[in-house]
C-alpha cells in the first residue's frame, strides 16, 4: 500500500496518520545484532518495535530482505548554504543522511540565530544543526588584519561571540586550523573560545592545524584544546596526509587512547576515501607559495604533482578533474610554476590522492572513530554523494573492516549522542521516526572523483520526522527538515 495519501494540486502528499514497516532486519543504532521486527510510525516518532499487527487500512512497508536502520547523522557537512538553494538535498537524502551538522572547519553562517530562522521559515528535507565557525567570528572582531596572534580583548570580545551563537542554537565551536584566517591564531585563543562553547554544553570539533608532517603535533594540540577548555573535541576527518606519515595511524591512536584514559572526552570522524579536498594553499605550511624550494618540498610530500587533481581553476576551467603535472605540460611549464599560477587564481580547489588504506583501516576500527562525510551538496568529491553507502558497500560488505551493526553505530548511535541529540540516532520506541530502508546485497556508491555527483544505490527509502522523502529513485516533495539546537 502507497505510503503518502493523495495531496492537493501542487503540494506535498498527505502523510498518513501512521504506517507500518514489517519485515526488516533492525539495525537499532547501538552497534546490537541485528534483529527482525516490524516498526511502527505514528507521526513523527516510533510508536512500536516488535511484533507489530497492522491496522485496518494502516499503510504497510514489506522489508523482508532489507535492514531498517536510524538515519544517518552527519557530523561534517559542508551545506549550508546548499540547503537554501536547494532544499531538496538529493545528493544528501538519497545516501541515507537525515541529519547534517554545518559550519565545520572554522566557517560558519554568521548570525548563527538569523540563518537557523531562514531554515525554520524555508525547511529542508534533512534536520539541521549548526557550528559556530572560530574563523568566522574571528573575522568579526579582527576583520582584515587578521595575520597576527589575537590580543587579550579581542580573545575576550570573540569568546562573547561563541556565547551568543551557543546561545542563539549553535551545537558548539568549529575549527580549521590549517587554513588561512584560523592558523594564525595560538592555542590559547582557541582555549578560551573553546571553553565558551563548553561553558554552554557544546563540543569543539577541528579541522586540526596540520593533517602532514605535523599531524602529531596537532593532533596534541586539539588533546591539549579540550583538556585545557574542559570541552568535548571532536578531531574531525582524522588523516594522516603526506608520504612522512604514512604508516603512522597506531601513533596517532595511542595518543588519543592515553588522553581518554587520563579523563578527556575526545573522539574523532572519518570519510571512507584515500583521498581529501581543499585548496592548493594548504600544501606548502610555511605559507611561501611562490618559493619554488618550499612549493618543491611541498609538492614533494603529497607524492608529487601527479596526487593533486584540479577541482577549480577559474582561469583554466579546461584544467578541471586533470592531475597537476598534466596541466603543467598543457602549459609548457614546470610543475612548480604551475602550482605557483594555481595557488594563485582566488577560485582555485583541489583533491589531494594522499593517503593510505592501512592507515584509514586503523582509524576507522577504533569504537571512538564515527563517519562523515566532510561532503555536501554540489561537492566535487565523490565523498558529498556517496560516503555512508561506500561504507556499508566496500567497508562492511566487501572488505570487512567493520560489522554492520558497528557501521551503523558509528552513522547514528555515536553522532547523536555526539551531538546530545535525545531523541534520534535509534530505532526504539519514542525517538523520532527518521529512517533508512536499504539493501545490504546492494548498497554501494557510484560517485567517482571523475563523476564525483552520481548518486548511490540500495537506499530503499529514507524518512525523516516519519515523512517519505527518498522513494529509492528520487526525492519526494515533503520538506520535514527540523533546525535542532542544543537539549
Amino acid at each position: 500500500m502507497a505510503l503518502f495519501l493523495t495531496g492537493m494540486a501542487g503540494q506535498p502528499p498527505r502523510q498518513p496518520p501512521s504506517f507500518v514497516i514489517t519485515g526488516a532486519r533492525i539495525a537499532d543504532g547501538t552497534g546490537a545484532p541485528l534483529v527482525t521486527a516490524s516498526v511502527r510510525v505514528e507521526g513523527d516518532t516510533i510508536a512500536a518495535v516488535g511484533a507489530v499487527t497492522p491496522r485496518p487500512g494502516e499503510p504497510v512497508i514489506e522489508g523482508t530482505g532489507l535492514v531498517l536502520a536510524p538515519g544517518f547523522i552527519d557530523t561534517h557537512n559542508h551545506s549550508s548554504s546548499g540547503l537554501e538553494v536547494e532544499p531538496a538535498a538529493v545528493s544528501q537524502v538519497s545516501q541515507g543522511i537525515t541529519t547534517v551538522a554545518v559550519g565545520p572547519d572554522g566557517s560558519s553562517p554568521w548570525p548563527v540565530g538569523e540563518y537557523l530562522q531562514r531554515l525554520r521559515a524555508k525547511p529542508p528535507t534533512v534536520n539541521v544543526a549548526t557550528f559556530a565557525g572560530h574563523a568566522t567570528i574571528r573575522r568579526e572582531i579582527i576583520g582584515y588584519d587578521y595575520k597576527r596572534p589575537a590580543t587579550p580583548d579581542e580573545v575576550t570580545r570573540m569568546a562573547a561571540l561563541v556565547t551568543q551563537a551557543m546561545n542563539e542554537g549553535a551545537f558548539g565551536l568549529s575549527s580549521g586550523l590549517e587554513y588561512e584566517v584560523g592558523s594564525y591564531s595560538a592555542t590559547d585563543e582557541v582555549v578560551t573560545m573553546a571553553r565558551a562553547a563548553g561553558a554552554k554544553g557544546g563540543i569543539y570539533i577541528s579541522h586540526i592545524r596540520d593533517e602532514a608532517d605535523l599531524a602529531m603535533d596537532a593532533i596534541r594540540e586539539a588533546i591539549t584544546i579540550g583538556e585545557q577548555g574542559k570541552v568535548p573535541v571532536q578531531i574531525t576527518h582524522i588523516k594522516l596526509g603526506t608520504v612522512g606519515v604514512w604508516g603512522q595511524a597506531n601513533q596517532a591512536v595511542a595518543m588519543v587512547e592515553a588522553a581518554r584514559t587520563r579523563g578527556v572526552d575526545v573522539t574523532a570522524d572519518a570519510y571512507p576515501y584515500l583521498a581529501w579536498q581543499s585548496t592548493p594553499r594548504v600544501l606548502i605550511p610555511n605559507k611561501r607559495h611562490t618559493d619554488s624550494a618550499s612549493v618543491r618540498r611541498g609538492l614533494d610530500d603529497i607524492g608529487g604533482a601527479k596526487n593533486v587533481q584540479i577541482t577549480r581553476w577559474g582561469a583554466h576551467p579546461e584544467f578541471v578533474e586533470k592531475r597537476l603535472d598534466e596541466a603543467a605540460r598543457l602549459l609548457g611549464v614546470s610543475d612548480i610554476e604551475a602550482y605557483i599560477r594555481f595557488q594563485g587564481d582566488e577560485e582555485s580547489g583541489m583533491i589531494g590522492h594522499a593517503m593510505t588504506e592501512a592507515d584509514l583501516r586503523t582509524f576507522y576500527r577504533q569504537p571512538w572513530v564515527m563517519v562523515a562525510s566532510d561532503g555536501g551538496i554540489a561537492n566535487n568529491h565523490p565523498r558529498g554523494a556517496g560516503t555512508f553507502p561506500r561504507v556499508l558497500g566496500q567497508l562492511v560488505r566487501e572488505q570487512r573492516w567493520m560489522t554492520l551493526p558497528e557501521a551503523i553505530h558509528k552513522m547514528s548511535g555515536m553522532p547523536a549522542a555526539r551531538l546530545g541529540l535525545r531523541d534520534r540516532g535509534a530505532v526504539k520506541l519514542g525517538m523520532k521516526a527518521d529512517l533508512v530502508l536499504f539493501d545490504p546485497a546492494t548498497v554501494t556508491d557510484r560517485a567517482t572523483f571523475e563523476q564525483p555527483r552520481a548518486l548511490s544505490t540500495g537506499i530503499q527509502r529514507v524518512w525523516v520526522n516519519g515523512a517519505l522523502v527518498w522513494t529509492g529513485t528520487a526525492v519526494t516533495e515533503a520538506r520535514p527538515g527540523r533546525v535542532l539546537t542544543r537539549k
